[in-house]
């Protein structure tokens, strides 16, 4: 098999706003009474919405607010900041590359249509997906595969010949869970430890090139049809 398709995670792996999410987190929570004092109090890639029940069972927050409530808040604060979130290095050439091979390029988001528009138009990176999937078209949300293999599905490339690349525990856990090998973007060490799921690391697309990728992707094709053999 070859590598037909690369799936791209959005926030934290292809923008950067890591900050900007921790801080909008940490914003909703600073109204409910709650000083949280770190950079990022959420849990990456399962989605804002999803994030909430674990932050209330967490912090034991008293609250007349809904679930929904409290996402639309986070999602306020975020859209405040948005202004200054950056398009992580590299990316724009690394996806240029893909595109002049021939490789299919989408993004598979637990974020909604609402925020991913608002990207788009903010850094003008529309142009560089064949699709988009967002948390809103499946069921199940990051660990679960749901979002990496409707995005497969839509470009019509069976999993196998899709490779991802995440910024979160939850989201390589998908990927796997997907059949779908994934790289992990991470930001610092600490950051690095977390991801150690992946089947490989790197900390900027300028460290990533399509004939890497490419041997990576055979080399782990070889692996598996050979270990299949074996197994016959």
């Amino acid at each position: 098999m070859k590598l037909s398709a690369v799936i791209f995670d959005l926030d934290g792996t292809v923008v950067a706003d890591e900050d900007e999410y921790g801080e909008a987190f940490g914003l909703v929570l600073k109204r409910l009474g709650i000083n949280e004092k770190s950079e990022y109090p959420h849990v990456g890639g399962i989605g804002v919405k999803e994030n909430w029940p674990i932050l209330i069972k967490k912090y034991n927050i008293k609250t007349d607010k809904s679930i929904d409530e409290l996402t639309a808040l986070t999602q306020q604060e975020y859209e405040k900041l948005i202004p200054k979130v950056t398009l992580k290095e590299g990316f724009s050439e690394f996806v240029e590359d893909l595109h002049a091979s021939g490789i299919l390029v989408a993004l598979a988001t637990s974020n909604t249509w609402q925020i991913v528009e608002k990207l788009f138009d903010h850094l003008h990176i529309e142009k560089y997906f064949d699709c988009v999937t967002t948390g809103e078209e499946v069921s199940s949300k990051k660990p679960a595969p749901d979002i990496f293999l409707t995005a497969a599905e839509k470009m019509g490339i069976v999993p196998e010949e899709c490779l991802v690349f995440e910024d979160s525990d939850s989201g390589i856990k998908a990927a796997k869970s997907a059949g779908m090998k994934v790289i992990g973007i991470y930001r610092d060490n600490k950051h690095l430890r977390a991801l150690n799921n992946a089947d490989l690391l790197k900390d900027s697309f300028n460290k990533v090139s399509l004939e890497e990728i490419s041997k990576f992707f055979q080399n782990w094709k070889s692996d598996f049809l050979y270990s299949c053999l074996y197994l016959v």
